[in-house]
């Protein structure tokens, strides 16, 4: 199936990242509960998954500030599969239960570690195989991100700016001494990665198998503490030590009167440019490996991006720069065809960042808690969709559409009941029946709003850095008439 018919086909989606999926573990991850959800959205008449990004994050959980671009998160690892496969040293029908009855991630951890002594001890050469191969395949993001990890793990988790001037700055005699000294810790990150590939290929298998297509997200920044800006510094705003020079983030908009100060590193755009875009080619080439779709995240922000010097108190010290977004589409259209990809655009959208969209034909987003102000030049409301986009109740920054429809005024609760004409109901079903009805080719809604869940669900609140990322759901919170709910209006709608 190309990009192109990918997206031209009317669908329905739910947006649920997978850490949110149930668990007793902390989190969620890529085990049985997984492919029941799969299930789940087969039985909605729902063929569309869209998650968050699956790198592992910093401790904020943000999946917006990872360690790295490429890397999968291996505490998404279901170790109940691992179990299953023989590769913990474990009784599955007697131990299970202990597994399930634990929340510690240094438990997951120290599982992780007995999984790799157990497969080193029994897998069949053909596994021993598939694991060198994946190592070689992926040589292009792992050897940098195996040895930051086991320096990291070896300077006590400090950042890598931190550490001796030797390997900060990739001395190659430091370097080689590194792997040589840190080889077990490096062999623990090799086999981690190749067991999250390993599970997050066979779920996204089985998805595809049964019509579901997955739409991964591929933020436009990165951690300044991360293997991908150790590794490429000149591809960074940095000093001689590293450090930022210019930081990310937006000025004053919806989400927050001071802006929002993101702090990773800004692009050193010259350098990217002069080796022909390299670094993103690469990015990409990983994140078609992962999903069929990819939303890229702060799209205006490769037209022009705002500016911060290192150090603001806020965002509302920033500047807008232009960024060669033609160029580095092209080049990726050059690298890879037609991109499947949705732009995230966002926030203070002028024309030429709708020219760059639809220079390259990619969707762009609706969100519906930005339609009813009540002026008929909102570019939100319904009137104005157009088919070439995604339509959302809201998105994994908003509120719960609940939580939001439980903050306005009255008057806009009127408005918006004369525009859904929907007098005498509790408004969040309307506004799912909107996003359906839209000329919009995707329909996506988050999870909490499927299971009407209000504020004290929602899943970020942007420009805060704690108490983000936390929100699991459990399947008695799902009625049992929900997926024949979801299937007859996507059958009314076209999009089944």
């Amino acid at each position: 199936m190309t990009a192109t018919s990918v997206l031209k086909q009317r669908r329905a989606g739910i947006l649920l990242h997978p850490t949110s999926l149930p668990n007793v573990l902390g989190n969620g991850d890529l085990g049985p509960e997984a492919y029941r959800f799969v299930e789940f959205l087969v039985a909605s008449g729902i063929s569309v998954w869209e998650i968050l990004p699956l790198s592992p994050p910093h401790d904020d959980d943000s999946p917006y500030n990872c360690l790295s671009a490429s890397a999968g998160n291996p505490l998404l690892i279901s170790l109940e599969l691992l179990a299953q496969q023989g590769w913990l040293a474990v009784d599955v029908d007697k131990d299970l239960a202990a597994l399930r009855a634990s929340d510690s991630y240094a438990f997951r951890r120290a599982m992780l570690i007995n999984a790799h002594a157990r497969f080193a001890q029994i897998a069949t050469a053909a596994d021993k195989n598939a694991l060198a191969a994946f190592i070689e395949e992926q040589s292009y993001w792992l050897y940098d991100y195996a040895l930051y990890q086991a320096l990291r793990k070896e300077q006590h988790y400090s950042p890598w700016i931190s550490w001796p001037a030797a390997v900060r700055d990739r001395q190659p005699r430091a370097l080689e001494h590194a792997r040589i000294r840190l080889q077990d810790s490096i062999a623990q990150v090799y086999f981690e990665q190749f067991i999250f590939f390993h599970q997050w290929l066979a779920l996204k298998k089985y998805a595809n198998d049964h019509g579901i297509l997955i739409f991964g997200d591929m933020p436009i920044f990165v951690a300044h503490d991360s293997a991908d800006v150790w590794a490429n510094r000149k591809y960074f705003e940095l000093d001689a030590e590293g450090k930022s020079l210019l930081v990310s983030g937006v000025p004053p908009d919806y989400f927050s009167p001071d802006g929002q100060l993101w702090g990773h590193p800004q692009y050193c755009w010259k350098s990217i440019q002069t080796d022909g875009f390299r670094y993103w080619i690469e990015r990409m080439k990983m994140q078609l490996q992962l999903a069929d779709i990819i939303r890229i995240d702060h799209f205006r922000g490769f037209e022009s991006y705002w500016e911060i010097p290192a150090g603001s108190a806020t965002a509302r010290e920033g500047r807008w720069v232009k960024a060669p977004g033609v160029a580095m589409f092209q080049a990726l259209q050059d690298s890879f065809g037609q991109l499947p990809m949705v732009a995230e655009d966002l926030g203070m959208i002028t024309a030429e960042v709708t020219a760059l969209r639809r220079q390259f034909n990619f969707p762009g987003m609706m969100i519906l808690q930005f339609a009813f102000d009540g002026s008929p030049e909102n570019p939100y409301v319904p009137y104005k969709h157009e088919p070439n986009t995604v339509v959302y109740t809201g998105t994994h920054d908003n509120d719960t559409t609940l939580g939001w429809l439980n903050e306005l005024s009255a008057e806009r609760k009127n408005y918006l009941t004369e525009y859904l004409d929907a007098p005498g109901e509790s408004l969040l079903w309307p506004l799912i029946r909107c996003a359906y009805a839209s000329v919009g080719l995707w329909a996506i809604v988050p999870m909490q709003d499927i299971l009407e869940l209000d504020n004290d669900y929602r899943m970020n609140i942007p420009g805060t850095t704690t108490g983000n990322w936390q929100w699991r759901f459990s399947w008695d919170q799902l009625p049992l008439d929900m997926p024949a709910r979801l299937r007859r209006l996507a059958q009314l709608y076209g999009r089944c």
